[in-house]
């Protein structure tokens, strides 16, 4: 939504830069420097987080936000950058990494620099530098927190367009600059501008960061199955990271593939198997249940099918296929895992397992079928998407040789829909209604609050309390008179306590000139 516009942003935005420590350590150098969008973007990434200045946003990622707001119930980046500046500077609590890009995003179109929002699904976070993320299970299927490296599920920054006078000819265009802190870069808790096309070309001797950048979505995934310390399989894939990422398309709700600008084709391989879940955070992403990673020794090779894409309160529905490529038969044993999980960290508690033992012939392939059902699952704490990490371990009893396969999704959250009465004559300046229409998935009653809001729609924001009985299907009409014409979107978000779920629906209105 194009909250650069709202009253008093461009302001704040100015204030950002004068309280920033570059501004502060050297004014006259500072000012010169303003025409350089190299310069500021770099400045803006740094002061979007509050690790090293007086920036906009604290992050948080322990799902305790009882001292702020949880980052999935902020509706727009104007209503952070207000309580920033009203509060004399303090970090506004609480963000996370699409938050930070959303602050980022408004900040640097205010100023005037081309700036579109990524997401990078299955993102890397390598801390050593090696390429290489490693994962750990035990031989019960069970992810293990052994390593410093990290794979999010998704992770999103954005993209500046500018001249790069400074690298030379070629890497003028999108550059990457991710607010969100995760490592330092000269001192601070900043990324970028990494020109899109040195990440492309594989030039990590090109500033800014662009090593890593590089492996965020370039990385290999090393996946070991241990025992008291010791490896017992090992298997890497190339193809994980980075398999897809992607923006909105200009003009359009929809996505924009850009997968391609980062990767050569050497690089990309078109992975699509875990996206069945990931893309579930937009209903506007295809959300297709696929086959994940196939792992396989020399005998035996597994893989894992979600039947169809996990909703909060549905069951998850899954099939383990398992092939005996060898010419006797085998007794095998299975171990199925299913843990929680949030997007940039490992799995914490398992809650729910399988086990048990099959016989398989000779060059024979087994179905299985789990269901895990939604008192499994049932969510603890508020959350937009809960994430599942899933793993079988295939073990021939025989030979003791171990196979895995594993695969992280989302449990979508029911969508709300919103439906305009006149949606082909909404006028500027005239009076119009909007109804949200959300239908009660769950066979409990449900409690919450509703908030709606809208850029150049909405003064300010609706909010109104609901209680909905089980299956009920409700109605709530909402009143609102867009002051400026164009292409509008109007956001209505549900906050449920029980079960804690955060629920979202989206329409963008098309308002003519009077």
């Amino acid at each position: 939504m194009c909250f650069q516009y709202e009253k008093g942003i461009l302001d704040i935005c100015m204030k950002l830069l004068q309280v920033s420590p570059q501004h502060q350590a050297d004014i006259v150098k500072d000012l010169l420097n303003r025409s350089n969008p190299v310069y500021i973007s770099r400045v803006i990434s740094a002061m979007v987080n509050c690790n090293d200045d007086k920036g906009v946003l604290m992050g948080n990622w322990s799902g305790d936000y009882k001292d702020g707001v949880n980052p999935s119930k902020w509706s727009g980046s104007a209503d952070i950058l207000r309580m920033w500046s009203e509060t004399q500077f303090r970090p506004v609590k609480y963000g996370q990494c699409w938050v930070f890009a959303a602050v980022m995003c408004t900040v640097m179109r205010a100023l005037g620099i081309p700036t579109r929002v990524v997401t990078n699904f299955n993102s890397a976070h390598d801390t050593d530098g090696n390429m290489t993320i490693e994962e750990y299970y035990n031989e019960k299927g069970e992810k293990l927190s052994m390593s410093r490296d990290s794979i999010w599920n998704f992770h999103v920054w954005v993209e500046s367009w500018m001249k790069r006078p400074d690298l030379g000819q070629g890497y003028d265009g999108w550059q990457v600059l991710d607010p969100t802190p995760q490592e330092m870069s000269s001192g601070m808790f900043h990324c970028g501008p990494a020109a899109v096309t040195a990440i492309y070309e594989r030039r990590v001797d090109v500033q800014y960061d662009v090593p890593f950048v590089y492996a965020e979505v370039n990385a290999d995934v090393r996946t070991m199955i241990v025992r008291n310390g010791r490896v017992l399989s090992t298997s890497v894939d190339k193809r994980r990271v980075g398999a897809l990422i992607s923006t909105k398309r200009p003009g359009s709700m929809s996505m924009q593939d850009i997968t391609s600008e980062y990767k050569t084709e050497e690089d990309e391989n078109t992975y699509r198997g875990s996206m069945a879940g990931v893309t579930g955070r937009s209903t506007t992403f295809r959300c297709e249940p696929q086959s994940d990673r196939i792992m396989a020794s020399k005998g035996v090779e597994v893989s894992l099918q979600l039947l169809k894409a996990p909703v909060v309160g549905e069951n998850i529905s899954f099939n383990i296929i398992i092939t005996n490529n060898d010419a006797a038969p085998k007794l095998l044993r299975k171990h199925v895992n299913a843990q929680n999980k949030e997007y940039n960290r490992n799995p914490t508690e398992t809650f729910w397992e399988a086990h048990d033992d099959i016989k398989i012939g000779p060059k024979e392939t087994v179905t299985t079928k789990h269901e895990i059902s939604f008192k499994h699952y049932m969510l603890k704490e508020t959350e937009e998407d809960s994430l599942v990490n899933l793993a079988v371990v295939i073990e021939d009893v025989k030979s003791q040789e171990r196979v895995l396969a594993s695969e992280e999704f989302i449990i979508r959250s029911p969508s709300l829909d919103i439906q305009i009465q006149n949606e082909v004559s909404v006028i500027i300046n005239a009076p119009q209604v909007a109804t949200v229409i959300f239908t009660n998935p769950f066979n409990v009653a449900v409690s919450g609050e509703l908030t709606i809001s809208g850029s150049g729609l909405l003064e300010e924001k609706a909010q109104m309390r609901l209680t909905i009985q089980p299956r009920e299907t409700t109605k709530k009409p909402v009143n609102f008179t867009p002051r400026m014409a164009g292409a509008r979107m109007l956001s209505a978000n549900l906050v449920l306590e029980n079960p804690p779920t955060i629920m979202h629906g989206f329409k963008t209105i098309n308002v003519q000139a009077s």
